[in-house]
């Protein structure tokens, strides 16, 4: 299974989201800046994480973007579903019925290879689902060990990062 790029970087925008100070906004370009990154294909990510309701949008000169909700509450699951859509990986289209010699009907019993396929979905989900913002969070402090990933993001909130009204 391959995700596309926009969900790398929607997890870490929204990680990045999570560092802001109360009433604190990021702006597309901001994040996009950060990340070295195209702001017009991020800011179609930021829309989708709007629309899910993982982010939300605070309109203005002084806008721009945060989380909508805790970061404990946000799963890597939301932000992959926000951005590649709810549509399972797979999608049996019932090959084994094509081609010179298909049996009579409708096949009673599932493709054994769609289950195993939806099966393994499942669990990806689930994995997926376990993980949140506030826990990736949390890792990313474990492994800083001289802080200078923390000190780079401070940086850069400290002068990027807008009080919304």
């Amino acid at each position: 299974m391959k995700l596309g790029d926009g969900v790398e970087q929607a997890i870490h925008c929204v990680t990045m989201l999570a560092t802001l100070s109360p009433g604190g906004v990021l702006s597309a370009a901001a994040l996009a800046e950060f990340h070295g990154v195209s702001a017009s294909y991020l800011l179609k990510h930021l829309q989708a994480l709007s629309g899910a309701g993982v982010v939300e949008t605070v309109p203005g000169p002084k806008g721009g973007y945060r989380l909508a909700r805790a970061a404990g509450d946000i799963s890597l699951l939301d932000i992959v579903l926000a951005v590649e859509g709810q549509a399972p990986a797979f999608r049996c289209n019932e090959i084994r019925q094509r081609g010179p010699n298909p049996l009579p009907g409708k096949p009673t019993e599932p493709c054994g290879i769609a289950t195993a396929m939806l099966n393994a979905e499942r669990a990806w989900r689930a994995e997926l689902g376990r993980v949140t913002i506030a826990e990736i969070r949390r890792g990313l402090a474990e492994t800083d060990k001289d802080g200078a990933i923390t000190a780079r993001g401070c940086a850069f909130l400290e002068l990027h990062e807008r009080k919304s009204a």
